[in-house]
């Protein structure tokens, strides 16, 4: 991989939003994108906020909140800077060519609207032309590609993408199935709604008789989708 930050995930732009800062053309009179979390920057802008509230960040219950506050954003967003196709690189052949599905795995992002956590289950099938990975790889791409500011269309849509490319896969399906705190704890307060997206590549988009396979494996005939628990 590339030691320039600006080009290391470059062909990977339009795929998969924001891997890490990547510059065009139209950027070469711009600052560049910074390639690490600045820590305190953050630290100073959360300063910044809670004052603008009307508190004291000095007072003994918020004195170490800044510095707290960057730690978690570092954290919460580390996915920007990692690149979701190492998780990938080490597959097995195979000549299985029946639908492998992972489902219930865990997740926490941040909505960039709000920058308030959405969080809930991503449900990943593909179909294998010679290629499979280990179960865990696919958790692990979920929580590199989670761990940024993003909406969860792009989110669903990001994954899909990325196996179809990496897998050389005749078919995808991911599901997200989440719920989130912009509903629950601001604006409309609808505790308990599930917001679900899904983007189906391949065999998957174009034969209904699989798409309908893969929805049963993943749902069954009575399980619901309104939980996320």
């Amino acid at each position: 991989m590339s030691s320039r930050p600006d080009l290391a995930f470059s062909h990977l732009h339009r795929t998969l939003p924001r891997v890490c800062p990547v510059m065009s053309s139209e950027d070469t009179n711009t600052t560049p994108p910074a390639t690490t979390i600045d820590l305190p920057r953050i630290e100073a802008a959360v300063r910044e906020i809670l004052i603008a509230v009307g508190e004291d960040p000095d007072r003994e219950g918020l004195h170490e909140t800044p510095r707290r506050m960057a730690r978690m954003y570092a954290e919460l967003f580390s996915g920007l800077y990692e690149d979701p196709r190492v998780h990938l690189r080490k597959f097995f052949t195979e000549k299985y060519d029946e639908i492998v599905l992972v489902r219930d795995i865990s997740f926490n992002s941040m909505c960039e609207h709000h920058m308030l956590p959405f969080m809930g289950k991503v449900h990943i099938g593909y179909l294998p032309d010679g290629r499979v990975v280990g179960l865990s790889k696919l958790a692990r791409v979920v929580q590199a590609i989670s761990r940024r500011p993003q909406v969860q269309e792009r989110m669903t849509e990001t994954i899909a993408n990325l196996l179809m490319d990496e897998l050389h896969a005749k078919g995808v399906a991911v599901i997200i199935e989440a719920v989130h705190t912009c509903m629950t704890v601001r604006g409309v307060g609808k505790p308990g709604s599930v917001c679900v997206t899904s983007a189906v590549k391949g065999a998957f988009r174009t034969k209904p008789s699989t798409r309908a396979e893969i929805l049963t494996l993943i749902y069954g005939e009575h399980r619901p989708i309104s939980s996320v628990s």
